[in-house]
């Protein structure tokens, strides 16, 4: 009997009556549609069909195989099986298996949306079914299975809503198990088919789930940039505008930095806000509109944060690819113009340049136009760790010139080049080592960054953990260990140690010399975690100088008063391009690792990593909390964002004008030590 056959035969695809019943292994008989879906008496439940389908394949498979099974199928929470295991699983027969069962899962739901098997909430599927179907769904996913797509747009709707007007689903747990399978190996058309269903599922609680996991999609998406810019067709001109006539009104949602939602007379002028006819009668239509915004600014989003994983790679992707799905795509544009790309124009060369007219010419860091190449030249993006020093201030140059903020640091990154210092010690580098972090806002960014931590704590074996990124590829992974530090008041701090580099091969992850790690791959993780220790240092706290033990006092001002990291050294070079262009050029001065600013009561220096202040001539310290509003001043176009950035600059400004400084706090300190 082959293994469709025996699929079929459990899930009663061959007759609607051997569907039904206790027979075919799958339900308990219920009181039917008509008394709203409520099961029927619990009875024990067997495992099903699916669940017996599978243990027939595993005794087909190699031992390997079924030994990555049995790792996956005893998955934990906090130790959830390896790539290494799917991907075995994926290039097994297994494959085959998810097609067949996921098709004939289809034919059972939609057996109990025609009434030929009684409705019973929530047990379409029973639980060890529930948990094949996952598997294999991220089996599919991962092999990117091209006719998945089109699967899930009939799966997910049939379980999703009940045959009746009941609020229930029929498998509720497949609907979850399916938006997790998509966070795991997420592509663009599974992110679609849930947000298809959460417009439709009537049970009150499932949206707000499927919104939580919708976040998480996107977000993995950037790590799975192979799939991750396939983008939607949602209906938008070659002009990045969606037109469309709602009563006397024309409603454009425009793509560019962000989505936005406009409204016109027929006449051509334009509206301030929505018209109340509008919203009087097409309620429904304006809901639309405003939802269709909500999900060009997610893709938005999710190619933004690809194409920064993208930033690693080395390969590239066809030119003549490239240009049809991104950079003449309407979502694709807004941003593909806004990043630097570079083309192998002859074996090893490269040339960098700024794409216009949908890709099809270039702009090099000069300002001058190059024509577009062969249909099969390879394109990817540029980075500057890649670029001599002469060709990054070009770039940098030409977008403060031109005022264009890019849609995530790319000309103005940080770059991290091996140090003397990590040849010697060889496989480890203790460059932010000994840094004092606040532990809860450390483990958030992890969380944020893609980082995998267990949470460390005062419990036995919880003072000591590590915090790993596998980077785009899978090729790579990076660690940072770190301890917990449990101190004498509220604060949870961790204490950084060493940065490794780990190499995946046949046999699993392997420790790798720091001179073997790529510069893209080296830099990035090392970016990361300046970025932690920037972010949540004590040393970033303009209040933490007189609190705690003394070490922490000690490291707070060594560490907010001295050499600058590297995303310091790039927030210097900013401040070089835009100080000059401020109405305070004459009172401020960069020297080493201070901005010195001249007001008329005091001097004061700003640390460029901390924004900490010292006043001169004594260095006395002074404590300016940052304002919720963290202004730059005079409307100040910024290349990047950056917090620390227009932190330094707000600070700028108002020491600069220090006279009219009113707040009693900052002027008792000021007048204390002048």
């Amino acid at each position: 009997m082959s293994l469709r056959t025996l699929i079929s035969v459990h899930l009663g695809e061959s007759t609607p009556e051997s569907g039904s019943g206790a027979e075919s292994g799958s339900l308990e008989p219920s009181a039917g549609p008509e008394s709203g879906g409520e099961p029927a008496p619990a009875a024990e439940t067997p495992p099903g069909p699916v669940v017996a389908a599978e243990e027939a394949l595993t005794e087909g498979l190699d031992g390997a195989t079924r030994q990555s099974l049995d790792v996956i199928r005893a998955r934990l929470y906090n130790e959830p099986p390896s790539g290494d295991d799917w991907e075995r699983l994926a290039d097994s027969a297994y494959a085959g298996f998810a097609r067949t069962v996921l098709e004939t899962a289809v034919v059972r739901a939609a057996a109990i949306q025609a009434g030929e098997i009684p409705y019973a909430a929530d047990k379409a599927f029973t639980a060890d079914e529930v948990a094949v179907l996952g598997r294999a769904v991220r089996v599919a996913l991962l092999r990117d299975e091209t006719w998945l797509p089109e699967l899930l747009d009939r799966l997910l709707p049939a379980v999703a809503v009940a045959p009746s007007a009941a609020r229930t689903l029929p498998s509720q747990a497949l609907v979850f198990e399916v938006a997790r399978s998509a966070q795991e190996f997420p592509t663009p058309e599974a992110a679609a088919a849930l947000r298809a269903v959460r417009g439709i599922v009537r049970h009150a609680g499932v949206p707000k789930q499927l919104d939580r996991n919708l976040k998480r999609i996107d977000a993995a998406l950037a790590d799975r940039t192979e799939v991750a810019f396939r983008l939607p067709d949602l209906g938008f001109g070659p002009d990045g505008v969606h037109r469309s006539t709602v009563g006397e009104y024309e409603a454009r949602i425009t793509v560019g930095e962000d989505a936005t939602l406009t409204w016109h007379r027929r006449d051509g002028n334009d509206l301030r806000g929505v018209p109340a006819a509008v919203r009087r009668d097409h309620t429904a239509r304006l809901k639309e509109l405003r939802e269709l915004v909500k999900r060009t600014r997610a893709h938005l989003t999710t190619l933004t944060r690809a194409l920064e994983g993208a930033l690693l790679a080395e390969s590239g992707q066809t030119y003549g690819r490239w240009r049809v799905e991104q950079a003449e795509h309407p979502l694709g544009r807004p941003l593909t113009e806004r990043l630097i790309w570079e083309v192998e124009v002859a074996p090893g060369e490269w040339r960098a340049g700024l794409p216009v007219e949908g890709g099809r010419r270039f702009v090099d860091a000069a300002g001058e136009p190059w024509a577009a190449v062969g249909e099969d030249a390879v394109i990817r993006l540029w980075h500057p760790v890649r670029a001599m020093p002469g060709e990054i201030r070009a770039w940098r140059d030409q977008l403060t010139e031109r005022h264009l903020r890019q849609p995530f640091k790319q000309a103005f990154r940080e770059i991290y080049l091996l140090t003397p210092a990590e040849r010697e010690t060889r496989v480890y580098s203790n460059r932010f080592a000994a840094h004092i972090l606040r532990y809860r806002r450390l483990y958030a960014l992890f969380k944020a960054r893609g980082w995998q931590a267990g949470m460390l704590g005062p419990w036995d074996g919880g003072y000591e953990g590590e915090a790993t990124r596998v980077l785009p590829g899978r090729r790579w992974r990076g660690r940072l260990f770190v301890e917990y530090v449990d101190p004498a008041w509220q604060d949870e701090l961790a204490s950084t140690d060493q940065v490794r580099f780990e190499r995946r091969t046949d046999d699993g992850w392997r420790e790798a010399a720091l001179e073997d790690v790529p510069p893209t791959v080296f830099s990035e993780v090392m970016r990361d975690v300046d970025l932690f220790v920037g972010v949540t240092s004590i040393a970033a706290d303009p209040e933490w100088t007189d609190r705690g033990e003394d070490r922490y006092r000690d490291y707070w001002h060594r560490a907010g008063f001295g050499d600058l990291s590297a995303s310091a050294e790039v927030r210097r070079d900013a401040l070089a391009r835009l100080l000059p262009r401020t109405r305070i050029a004459d009172r401020v001065e960069l020297g080493g690792r201070f901005l010195r600013v001249r007001g008329s009561r005091r001097t004061y220096k700003i640390h460029l990593g901390s924004a900490n202040i010292l006043m001169e001539p004594d260095d006395a310290y002074l404590c300016i909390v940052p304002s919720s509003r963290g202004a730059a001043g005079d409307g100040l176009f910024l290349p990047f964002e950056d917090e620390r950035l227009s932190l330094i600059l707000s600070k700028a400004f108002l020491l600069a004008d220090d006279a009219e400084i009113t707040d009693p706090d900052i002027l008792r300190q000021i007048e204390r030590s002048a």
